[in-house]
């Protein structure tokens, strides 16, 4: 097997060959794969939207031609669950779950044995900011999940890159690589839409949360939430206290 596309509604991506090794990331239905090896059940995979790598299990994925893992996508799922009827079944797939091969006419997907019934952006059309809001606003109170890129449990750099992709902005998946991108903003000039980027004691970039509004950010951190933004970085709505100390921030449209 040489590519691949997760059909499940989110596949646990491992820092190594194990059930027990860690979740670094997951992969959501429609995300597209390169394997790069197999060791019995598991691959190590190198997903196409950001080239990050880890192992799962074939038991998550369906194999493709490589012109089909390399098609670009333009419609993702905005709902936050979207049903996909298969032949004898039915899968729900999460927000941002890649379309690919989406036909808006008759609504299957790479292959007649997927038809999608769920809402629908096209990342063609012009950035929309309420789509953003209700977006982000969906996710309050998921709560924290380190690898996880859903609703039942999220990172802080997967749900800024989920919603991004939902505005065709095409983000790295950790925090530390997300902070290269875009351009660098002032805090006075920071809006609605511009990511924010937190360090650890050793100045590592550890955290990422989303402009919300003046000084207030939407970040998950224990859970999903909207906390205090200031010069310093993030105050807690619910202690007062300082939990992460801003770093940087850098605008994407």
């Amino acid at each position: 097997m040489q590519f691949a596309i997760c059909n499940v509604p989110a596949a646990p991506v491992r820092t190594e060959p194990s059930h027990r090794s860690e979740m670094s990331n997951q992969l959501l239905f429609g995300d597209t794969m390169e394997v790069l090896e197999e060791k019995g059940e598991w691959l190590k995979v190198k997903g196409m939207y950001d080239q990050y790598e880890g192992w799962l299990t074939w038991h998550l994925i369906q194999e493709i031609p490589e012109s089909i893992a390399r098609q670009e996508v333009f419609y993702y799922a905005t709902g936050l669950t979207n049903p996909i009827t298969l032949t004898d079944s039915l899968l729900n797939a999460p927000m941002g779950s890649a379309l690919v091969g989406y036909d808006a006419e008759t609504r299957l997907l790479w292959t007649e044995d997927y038809k999608y019934h769920g809402t629908v952006k096209d990342i063609r059309q012009p950035f929309n900011k309420d789509l953003l809001v209700r977006s982000a606003h969906a996710w309050l109170n998921a709560p924290y999940l380190w690898g996880g890129k859903t609703l039942m449990g999220v990172d802080c750099s997967g749900f800024v890159q989920t919603l991004f992709k939902l505005a065709g902005i095409r983000l790295y998946r950790d925090a530390y690589q997300q902070a290269e991108q875009g351009l660098p903003v002032t805090l006075e000039e920071a809006k609605l839409g511009d990511l924010a980027f937190f360090h650890n004691e050793a100045g590592r970039i550890t955290h990422v949360g989303l402009v919300w509004d003046t000084h207030k950010i939407i970040h998950a951190s224990g859970r999903v939430r909207i906390d205090t933004l200031d010069k310093e970085g993030i105050v807690s709505s619910t202690t007062g206290k300082r939990t992460h100390q801003l770093h940087s921030l850098r605008r994407f449209f």
